[in-house]
Protein backbone atom coordinates (compact mmCIF):
# COMPACT_ATOMS: atom_id res chain seq x y z
CA UNK A 1 0.00 0.00 0.00
CA UNK A 2 1.47 3.05 -0.61
CA UNK A 3 0.21 6.86 0.44
CA UNK A 4 0.55 8.67 3.98
CA UNK A 5 -1.57 6.43 6.26
CA UNK A 6 0.57 3.25 5.20
CA UNK A 7 2.86 3.06 8.27
CA UNK A 8 0.54 4.59 10.85
CA UNK A 9 0.18 1.35 12.88
CA UNK A 10 4.37 1.95 13.06
CA UNK A 11 4.01 5.64 14.04
CA UNK A 12 0.79 5.00 16.44
CA UNK A 13 2.30 2.12 18.52
CA UNK A 14 5.38 0.51 17.20
CA UNK A 15 3.79 -2.44 15.45
CA UNK A 16 5.30 -3.25 12.97
CA UNK A 17 3.77 -4.32 9.20
CA UNK A 18 2.63 -7.82 9.25
CA UNK A 19 3.04 -8.45 12.80
CA UNK A 20 -0.03 -9.17 15.34
CA UNK A 21 -2.19 -6.37 16.26
CA UNK A 22 -5.47 -5.55 18.70
CA UNK A 23 -8.14 -7.36 17.05
CA UNK A 24 -10.30 -4.57 15.11
CA UNK A 25 -14.09 -4.91 14.48
CA UNK A 26 -14.24 -2.99 11.14
CA UNK A 27 -18.18 -2.67 9.81
CA UNK A 28 -18.28 -1.18 5.91
CA UNK A 29 -20.54 1.15 4.89
CA UNK A 30 -22.11 1.22 1.67
CA UNK A 31 -21.10 3.96 -0.44
CA UNK A 32 -24.30 5.69 -0.08
CA UNK A 33 -24.45 5.76 3.65
CA UNK A 34 -27.47 7.49 5.54
CA UNK A 35 -26.99 11.51 6.31
CA UNK A 36 -26.12 11.64 10.08
CA UNK A 37 -28.46 12.52 12.65
CA UNK A 38 -27.77 15.73 14.25
CA UNK A 39 -28.71 18.67 12.42
CA UNK A 40 -25.25 20.42 12.07
CA UNK A 41 -23.66 16.82 11.27
CA UNK A 42 -26.48 16.04 8.57
CA UNK A 43 -25.93 20.02 7.10
CA UNK A 44 -22.09 19.31 6.76
CA UNK A 45 -22.94 16.02 5.09
CA UNK A 46 -25.43 17.37 2.97
CA UNK A 47 -22.43 19.80 1.29
CA UNK A 48 -20.04 17.31 1.01
CA UNK A 49 -22.37 15.12 -0.55
CA UNK A 50 -24.20 17.51 -3.11
CA UNK A 51 -20.81 18.32 -4.52
CA UNK A 52 -19.97 15.17 -6.37
CA UNK A 53 -18.80 15.62 -9.13
CA UNK A 54 -17.49 12.55 -11.04
CA UNK A 55 -18.91 8.71 -10.02
CA UNK A 56 -16.20 7.51 -7.50
CA UNK A 57 -16.80 6.62 -3.98
CA UNK A 58 -16.86 10.14 -1.82
CA UNK A 59 -16.77 8.34 1.69
CA UNK A 60 -14.96 5.78 3.71
CA UNK A 61 -16.45 5.25 6.81
CA UNK A 62 -15.36 2.81 9.76
CA UNK A 63 -15.79 2.19 13.03
CA UNK A 64 -14.26 -0.02 16.07
CA UNK A 65 -15.55 -0.99 19.52
CA UNK A 66 -12.85 0.36 21.81
CA UNK A 67 -12.74 -1.26 25.70
CA UNK A 68 -11.60 2.33 26.98
CA UNK A 69 -13.52 5.14 28.55
CA UNK A 70 -14.87 8.02 27.04
CA UNK A 71 -12.18 10.03 28.43
CA UNK A 72 -8.98 7.96 27.19
CA UNK A 73 -10.75 7.57 23.58
CA UNK A 74 -11.81 11.59 23.46
CA UNK A 75 -7.66 12.27 24.41
CA UNK A 76 -6.52 10.43 21.61
CA UNK A 77 -8.85 11.69 18.82
CA UNK A 78 -8.43 14.86 19.95
CA UNK A 79 -4.01 14.73 18.84
CA UNK A 80 -4.33 16.87 16.11
CA UNK A 81 -3.04 14.82 13.21
CA UNK A 82 -2.99 11.58 15.54
CA UNK A 83 -3.64 8.95 12.36
CA UNK A 84 -0.42 10.69 10.47
CA UNK A 85 1.69 10.98 13.57
CA UNK A 86 0.84 12.21 16.89
CA UNK A 87 2.13 15.86 17.58
CA UNK A 88 0.58 16.30 21.56
CA UNK A 89 -1.27 19.16 20.33
CA UNK A 90 -4.74 19.19 21.11
CA UNK A 91 -7.44 20.19 18.96
CA UNK A 92 -9.03 23.90 19.01
CA UNK A 93 -10.95 25.00 16.33
CA UNK A 94 -10.06 26.52 13.52
CA UNK A 95 -6.18 25.91 14.59
CA UNK A 96 -3.37 24.41 11.76
CA UNK A 97 -1.21 22.13 13.08
CA UNK A 98 1.48 20.40 10.43
CA UNK A 99 2.20 16.87 11.25
CA UNK A 100 5.24 14.80 9.89
CA UNK A 101 5.52 11.66 8.38
CA UNK A 102 9.08 10.29 7.56
CA UNK A 103 7.96 8.54 4.62
CA UNK A 104 5.35 10.75 3.18
CA UNK A 105 6.09 14.27 4.27
CA UNK A 106 4.27 17.20 5.91
CA UNK A 107 0.30 17.42 5.95
CA UNK A 108 -1.08 20.70 7.41
CA UNK A 109 -4.14 19.62 9.41
CA UNK A 110 -6.77 22.21 10.32
CA UNK A 111 -9.25 21.53 12.96
CA UNK A 112 -12.73 22.08 12.12
CA UNK A 113 -15.29 21.02 14.73
CA UNK A 114 -15.12 20.14 18.37
CA UNK A 115 -18.38 18.77 20.28
CA UNK A 116 -16.52 17.46 23.52
CA UNK A 117 -16.15 13.97 24.13
CA UNK A 118 -18.48 13.37 21.51
CA UNK A 119 -17.33 14.77 18.53
CA UNK A 120 -14.35 16.21 16.59
CA UNK A 121 -13.63 17.18 12.71
CA UNK A 122 -10.60 17.92 10.57
CA UNK A 123 -9.42 18.69 6.94
CA UNK A 124 -6.18 17.28 5.56
CA UNK A 125 -4.54 17.93 2.30
CA UNK A 126 -4.03 13.92 2.45
CA UNK A 127 -3.26 13.88 -1.24
CA UNK A 128 -1.22 17.05 -1.68
CA UNK A 129 1.89 16.09 0.64
CA UNK A 130 3.61 19.46 1.48
CA UNK A 131 1.00 21.83 0.21
CA UNK A 132 -1.44 24.24 2.32
CA UNK A 133 -4.94 23.51 2.68
CA UNK A 134 -7.33 25.25 0.24
CA UNK A 135 -10.65 24.38 -1.44
CA UNK A 136 -10.28 21.28 -3.45
CA UNK A 137 -7.32 20.27 -1.56
CA UNK A 138 -8.84 18.69 1.35
CA UNK A 139 -10.94 16.08 2.97
CA UNK A 140 -13.11 15.95 5.99
CA UNK A 141 -12.35 13.54 8.53
CA UNK A 142 -15.18 13.40 11.26
CA UNK A 143 -14.89 11.19 14.31
CA UNK A 144 -18.03 10.50 16.41
CA UNK A 145 -17.79 8.53 20.10
CA UNK A 146 -20.47 6.64 21.04
CA UNK A 147 -20.61 5.58 24.36
CA UNK A 148 -21.91 1.51 24.71
CA UNK A 149 -22.02 -0.70 27.64
CA UNK A 150 -18.84 -2.60 26.51
CA UNK A 151 -17.09 0.90 25.25
CA UNK A 152 -16.24 3.99 23.12
CA UNK A 153 -17.73 2.78 19.94
CA UNK A 154 -15.08 4.86 17.51
CA UNK A 155 -16.52 6.27 14.19
CA UNK A 156 -14.63 7.83 11.39
CA UNK A 157 -15.82 9.17 8.13
CA UNK A 158 -13.96 10.79 5.41
CA UNK A 159 -15.14 12.55 2.49
CA UNK A 160 -14.81 14.79 -0.01
CA UNK A 161 -12.21 12.38 -2.56
CA UNK A 162 -14.92 13.72 -5.37
CA UNK A 163 -14.39 16.64 -5.33
CA UNK A 164 -10.68 17.30 -5.03
CA UNK A 165 -8.91 19.43 -7.89
CA UNK A 166 -6.56 16.75 -9.15
CA UNK A 167 -7.30 14.31 -11.86
CA UNK A 168 -9.51 11.29 -11.15
CA UNK A 169 -6.49 8.99 -11.27
CA UNK A 170 -5.26 10.83 -8.09
CA UNK A 171 -8.61 11.10 -6.41
CA UNK A 172 -8.97 7.75 -7.05
CA UNK A 173 -5.23 6.81 -5.51
CA UNK A 174 -6.06 9.37 -2.26
CA UNK A 175 -9.21 7.20 -2.21
CA UNK A 176 -7.51 3.71 -2.26
CA UNK A 177 -4.39 5.00 -0.26
CA UNK A 178 -6.92 5.85 2.30
CA UNK A 179 -9.65 3.32 2.51
CA UNK A 180 -6.62 0.79 2.80
CA UNK A 181 -5.33 2.82 5.95
CA UNK A 182 -8.05 3.40 8.25
CA UNK A 183 -8.09 0.28 9.37
CA UNK A 184 -4.57 -0.18 10.14
CA UNK A 185 -5.23 3.04 11.83
CA UNK A 186 -8.23 2.35 13.96
CA UNK A 187 -6.46 -0.79 15.02
CA UNK A 188 -3.36 0.92 15.96
CA UNK A 189 -6.19 3.47 18.18
CA UNK A 190 -7.45 0.91 19.63
CA UNK A 191 -4.46 -1.27 20.66
CA UNK A 192 -3.00 2.19 22.18
CA UNK A 193 -6.64 3.21 24.38
CA UNK A 194 -6.98 -0.06 25.24
CA UNK A 195 -3.45 -0.44 27.20
CA UNK A 196 -3.79 2.43 28.80
CA UNK A 197 -7.60 1.85 29.82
Amino acid sequence: MAGPMALLDVQLTGCASGAACATLELHEKSSEPAAPASGAHRAAYAKESTAMTTDIQDRIERETLIAASQDRVWSLVTDTGFWIASTGVPAAVGEVTVTHHDEYGDFPVRVEKVEPKSYVSYRWASAFSGHELREGSTTLIEFTLIPEAEGIRLRVVESGFSVLDAPEEQRRGALKDNTEGWPQVLDAFKKTAEEAA
